[in-house]
């Protein structure tokens, strides 16, 4: 390729360069700063041979490239760390760590269409990300205030953003009102479905009969969104968690390789148990549940779901604790299917199911757990006092 050939190819580059970059936001400035034409002319003299690859790291430079979605963060008062992130509609299997250094992180993913993306952070709180074919998403934030983060890059993030520093100033009434506006505006946007599902469904007190009414807008908007008329089904029929409904079926494996499923669950009371080994309260109620449970014996019945990505440090925590019945870890967190299956948000979690398997109480404190187990099964002395 000759000189004159290589400065032609450099000014096409340039050119296109800028066209990408302006519909990826910052037009001939973010061309000019990745690829400036002048340092160009002078590089390509007597390295013609690289054009070519000049030309593959212009057209990348300013997104994430075709097929593939990144995540770029800065956050303050966080210098090293790590935090997980998952994705619960398939963007990647199972969950991978974020590094942070000096304060800076990058997540680089394969991702041909789009997908939603959900980082857990040390204190376990949450943030959604939604990912986009060959977009660049980039966060910032205070890593004490973490609900004042700064996400942008797509309009689904932008909205999202928007819409999570408003609600820091709402009661919950007036969130879920502005969740119900929110859908309205925006059927089509990711963001919908994810407010509907963690506002409107993973919560203490599930919205069933609003969050279908929301659903139906956003199938309405996309009849051909399969996910969304399954979800729409689940909340329709399932309504797994309301006191009253009967306790739903379901199959797992529990830490020791074991299948479980509602037969587990058929003592004159029965409990299913949210907790975590990051959790005090719902670690006392495991231990409170399992004394409980050596003093009555078959007549309670106890499944229980732990959320930690660790599933190695569940099953030591399992066996210091001497807890023997089923628990159910599989490295998910939030994402494991018996959360959503029961209906179940929190941690400490819980579920109270008579012997017919009607669900008489749900997410109760510890207090309220002993009270309603004293009351269903008597109380329990140990050397002359009560058990606590």
């Amino acid at each position: 390729m000759g000189y004159a050939e290589s400065i032609a190819l450099a000014s096409r580059l340039h050119r296109r360069a800028a066209a990408y970059c302006g519909r990826r936001r910052g037009g001939g400035e973010c061309a000019a700063r990745h690829f400036p034409l002048r340092g160009a002319l002078s590089f390509f003299r007597p390295l013609h041979a690289f054009v070519a690859l000049v030309a593959v790291l212009v057209l990348t430079s300013c997104g994430a490239g075709n097929g593939r979605f990144r995540i770029e963060g800065r956050f303050r008062n966080l210098n090293r760390g790590e935090f997980y992130v998952y994705s619960p509609d398939g963007g990647i299997t199972g969950r991978d760590t974020i590094q942070v250094a000096d304060g800076r992180f990058s997540y680089n993913v394969p991702l041909s269409g789009s997908a939603t993306f959900v980082l857990i952070f040390p204190n376990f709180s949450q943030q959604v990300v939604f990912g986009e074919n060959g977009a660049v998403v980039k966060i910032s934030g205070d890593a004490s205030h973490m609900k004042e983060m700064e996400i942008t890059g797509t309009d689904a993030n932008e909205l999202m953003t928007e819409f999570r520093m408003a609600a820091n100033r709402m009661s919950p009434p007036e969130e879920k009102a502005a969740v119900a506006g929110f859908v309205a505006e925006n059927p089509a946007s990711p963001a919908s479905l994810y407010l509907i599902t963690s506002r409107l469904l993973q919560t203490t007190s599930p919205d069933y009969a609003e969050a279908a009414r929301l659903l139906r807008l956003v199938l309405k908007e996309d009849p051909t969104n399969g996910r969304v008329a399954l979800l729409l089904k689940q909340v329709e029929t399932l309504r797994p968690s309301t006191v009253g409904s009967r306790l739903p079926q379901f199959a797992a494996t529990d830490t020791e390789g074991r299948s479980v499923g509602r037969k587990a669950l058929s003592a004159k009371v029965n409990v299913v148990n949210a907790w975590a080994t990051w959790n005090y309260d719902s670690q006392n109620i495991q231990r409170w549940l399992r004394r409980y449970r050596k003093a009555k014996g078959s007549e309670l019945a106890v499944v229980s779901i732990c959320v930690d990505a660790d599933t190695a440090l569940c099953r030591r925590r399992l066996r210091a604790d001497s807890i023997d019945w089923p628990n159910v870890c599989d490295g998910r967190m939030w994402a494991t299917p018996l959360m959503n299956t029961f209906g179940l948000a929190t941690v400490p979690g819980n579920i109270v199911a008579d012997a017919s398997g009607k669900i008489v109480a749900r997410n109760l404190t510890s207090a309220q757990m002993r009270e309603l187990l004293e009351k269903k099964l008597g109380k329990v002395e140990t050397g002359g006092r009560r058990l606590r």
